[in-house]
């Protein structure tokens, strides 16, 4: 038979509902007040505007709703404590801390008169002592106000802090919403990656909406053309003074540096692109044995010189380093390697340097980065670069590894900052008769494992900007044919290869949508050692879990995938090859005509503030008159930063 319980059992459980109980009834009264509140500042907006127009004092009437808001215990500041935070304190703590301890001692003659479970005790006294120490501990730092103010309830709110990222991404982020990338994107990415039957169709027709403005089209033929072969879509690289020029696939890897990305990681992508037949880049952390699985590989010099540097004795500053040609003649040599690109900014973190500490150099990094043997000092890889230091220099120095490499095609990547840099750039390449056989063009808004918040969101001009830019200079120069012009900025799908050629393009380059091909779930922990799919980790049992063999595939897939969708659309446009894409045959839903506006990029390039120049106008004083006024600005003091730089 079953024992009723005892009237002290009941008369326990009442002690426990009564704070549930409280807590409901504060919560339906703070609703309702809530409610209240608003009705009242709906009821008072209409009074306010027709008092603000008398008296000028649009404010008054919404600064009492404010008022009365914030009696209610509402809170209209974002980024506040959540209200039943607010409504604990140290004395609440210490009273409920009583409570529990009453309710521990009292359950142990309950749990030995066979009322109450013999574990309900143990659990209590277990909780209240939990309890205690952590808000003992709370009251006791110095560090954290919240934590003082608050005790236990505190790390409420900063659980809902640590778990926001997931909630947002899982559960409230819109299709289209990027931050950085959308999650349509990232399916289409994982799709293409994975090879799922079906990936590339959807069904019922967009979701995009497409009278919004910035939405683009591209538009197609009455008499398409059909798909050219992947070989007929190469891009040969290198200029008249190149010896070995390289056949480019359209689409390949960015740069990445072996440090920033897991070794794992690194390998795979090497032998993804080895599957495909593109390129891998290896980031500016030098030439590591992941990245000498098979690929084509463009070596990334950058101001640290790994692999091709030697530390400087004694340094002028914390782990100097400078150029050294035989090291670099060395590894320039290697058959792996098809182009060198000198590092000038990256868009993420233009004209921003890192040091490596000392204590996190393994061995894999130190061979590398041609460090040396043990011991070893920090690396360092400052702002710009110590070879040279003028246009001029930099002309000096492309020449010099070109010779050094076997001549080999030598480029420099750039996110553009001030356009008459560029155009002292232009300059020297017209003086000197040195030209580089490609420049690689980043965007403000590229990837990065880690830099300062302020060098991500504000300094840097985007992609499509630097390109158009870039390549109206050199088309101003004469130069334009010359050079392979390379760009990088969330190229993730067909269409927005497309739009890249269209721009002025000859190929690109993608980082993140390689990640995401890898695994990667936007975790947004590149800094952090903590990457859990392994990708942006140096710790072994995260990086264990990522499989070369099976994310190599998936790279080779999904570039494979996202090339071939480029020349369909290409052939719909009525193109034999990407070489015929012109800006003409892009469209852009603009904010004019009551958002109905439509703007053609062709349109776009004659108009813009980076408008695109007639062939040789910036060389040719015939031409002078159809130069846009900043661009005559831009060129003459252009002029003047050359002359002033010397040659060093």
């Amino acid at each position: 038979t079953k024992r009723r319980p005892s009237a002290a059992v009941h008369s326990c459980t009442r002690v426990c509902l009564l704070p549930a109980a409280i807590f409901r009834m504060r919560v339906l009264s703070l609703a309702q007040g809530t409610r209240r509140a608003s009705l009242r500042a709906q009821q008072l907006r209409p009074l306010s505007r027709a008092l603000s127009t008398i008296t000028g004092r649009p404010k008054s009437i919404d600064e009492q709703a404010l008022q009365e808001q914030q009696r209610l215990g509402m809170n209209p500041r974002p980024g506040g404590l959540p209200e039943w935070v607010e409504m604990w304190g140290v004395d609440s703590f210490r009273k409920t801390g009583y409570v529990l301890a009453g309710l521990s001692a009292a359950s142990v003659p309950l749990a030995l008169g066979g009322h109450i479970a013999e574990l309900l005790p143990v659990l209590l006294t277990g909780t209240t002592a939990g309890y205690w120490a952590l808000g003992l501990k709370d009251i006791g730092q110095k560090s954290h106000t919240l934590r003082r103010n608050f005790p236990v309830m505190i790390h409420f709110r900063y659980l809902l802090e640590g778990i926001r990222p997931e909630i947002q991404q899982y559960l409230i982020e819109d299709e289209q919403k990027m931050v950085p990338y959308s999650r349509a994107m990232r399916n289409t990415i994982y799709s293409r990656a994975k090879m799922k039957i079906g990936a590339d169709t959807h069904a019922l027709g967009t979701r995009r909406d497409v009278y919004s403005p910035g939405y683009e089209w591209a538009g197609h033929s009455m008499f398409p053309e059909p798909m050219c072969d992947l070989d007929e879509a190469r891009v040969l690289v290198g200029g008249p003074a190149c010896k070995q020029p390289y056949s480019a696939a359209l689409l390949n890897i960015s740069a990445m540096s072996y440090g920033s990305l897991s070794g794992s990681a690194v390998s795979a992508l090497n032998l993804g692109a080895k599957k495909g037949g593109f390129y891998h880049n290896t980031g500016e952390g030098g030439i590591s044995k992941y990245h000498l699985l098979g690929a084509d590989v463009v070596w990334n010099v950058g101001t640290g010189y790994f692999a091709c540097g030697k530390n400087v004795e004694p340094p002028a500053f914390k782990g100097q380093r400078e150029f050294d040609p035989e090291l670099f003649a060395k590894n320039a040599t290697r058959p792996e390697i098809k182009m060198i690109e000198i590092k000038l900014s990256q868009g993420a973190k233009p004209s921003h340097g890192g040091i490596l500490p000392a204590n996190k150099i393994t061995p894999i990094i130190a061979d590398a980065r041609g460090l040396g043997p043990p011991p070893w000092s920090d690396c360092n890889s400052p702002p710009r670069h110590s070879a040279f230091s003028s246009p001029a220099g930099l002309m000096k120095f492309v020449a010099q590894l070109r010779e050094l490499s076997g001549g080999k095609p030598i480029g420099f990547k750039m996110c553009v900052g001030r356009p008459e840099e560029f155009a002292a750039l232009c300059h020297a390449m017209i003086d000197s008769g040195t030209v580089p056989d490609f420049i690689t063009i980043d965007g403000g808004e590229g990837g990065t494992g880690a830099a300062p918040a302020e060098f991500q969101d504000s300094l840097g001009m985007p992609a499509r900007d630097g390109l158009r830019f870039i390549n109206s200079m050199l088309i101003g120069c004469n130069l334009r044919d010359q050079v392979k012009l390379i760009v990088a900025g969330k190229v993730y799908s067909g269409f927005a290869l497309v739009r890249m050629l269209a721009t002025g393009a000859d190929l690109c380059n993608t980082a993140r949508s390689m990640m995401f091909a890898l695994g990667c779930i936007q975790a947004l922990k590149c800094n952090s050692n903590h990457c859990p799919t392994g990708i942006t980790t140096q710790q072994p049992h995260l990086e264990s879990g990522l499989d070369v063999g099976t994310k190599a595939l998936r790279v080779a897939n999904y570039q494979e995938a996202t090339v071939h969708s480029a020349l369909e659309i290409i052939g719909a446009l009525g193109c034999k090859s990407p070489k015929e894409v012109t800006s003409d045959m892009i469209y852009r839903r603009s904010a004019t005509n009551g958002g109905y506006g439509v703007e053609n990029y062709a349109d776009l390039q004659a108009e813009a503030y980076f408008a695109k120049l007639p062939e040789g106008a910036l060389v040719d004083p015939a031409k002078k008159d159809q130069l846009p006024p900043q661009y005559v600005g831009w060129w003459e003091r252009g002029g003047e930063i050359y002359k002033k730089a010397g040659t060093a």
